[in-house]
């Protein structure tokens, strides 16, 4: 097994949202654990990641159908045969996992609950919707929706079964680079992201993108 970490810095306030909200304080949660500690799930990190990759090989001018043929294998293909599962495995975008144990320990011992992890980590963002005519904010668009604040780094171990070609490994890398804004209002304003991929030493990879851009030789 090889393994890799893909570190998420936190430009902007961001929300991970889940998808639903707390009745009477809150259109939009974000994603916690039983700790209250934010985090992103690794299938949503990989549907990004792959996004971007498709969004990147469409802009090629040559060599189309051979890089998505490397998405397939990296991302995977639908189906449920050994010839379509990912070569690479996401998981879960988390803070340090010292600080999180450390922090578990102490609400087990009471010193600390799950919403004052939450709220020592997040803020409430509110927002409305303005009437372009007369100025006013618009009847019941009062949105409420939790983010987590900026300057925080969450990092997702990537695990392949084997180690992976210079091919998928550039591909991947592409893709980490080009992802910028992720989650929920990520188009007004939120979730702008710096995202770097590194070996399990935390050694940033240096791969040779060149062929990437350029044609491959036949």
């Amino acid at each position: 097994m090889t393994y890799y970490k893909l570190q998420i810095h936190l430009l902007s306030d961001t929300a991970f949202g889940r998808g639903d909200g707390v009745a009477g304080l809150l259109d939009r949660e974000v994603e916690h654990d039983s700790h209250g500690f934010p985090y992103l799930r690794g299938r949503t990190l990989k549907g990004l990641i792959s996004e971007e990759c498709d969004n990147l090989i469409a802009t090629l001018p040559h060599d189309r159908s051979y890089w998505q043929r490397i998405a397939g294998d990296l991302f995977g293909r639908p189906g449920s045969t050994i010839d379509t599962i990912a070569a690479v495995h996401f998981g879960d975008a988390c803070l340090p996992d010292d600080l999180r144990q450390a922090v578990a320990y102490q609400i087990k011992n009471n010193n600390f609950t799950r919403a004052e992890i939450l709220d020592s980590l997040t803020t409430i963002r509110r927002q409305t919707s303005i009437h372009s005519e007369t100025g006013v904010p618009d009847r019941g668009s009062l949105r409420t929706s939790r983010v987590i604040l900026r300057d925080l780094t969450f990092t997702a171990d990537l695990n392949f079964a084997k180690q992976p070609s210079e091919d998928l490994l550039a591909l991947l890398s592409v893709g980490t680079k080009a992802l910028r804004h992720l989650g929920s209002g990520r188009n007004r304003g939120l979730g702008h992201v710096r995202c770097t991929l590194s070996d399990r030493q935390n050694n940033p990879l240096t791969i040779n993108l060149s062929h990437f851009f350029s044609p491959l030789e036949k």
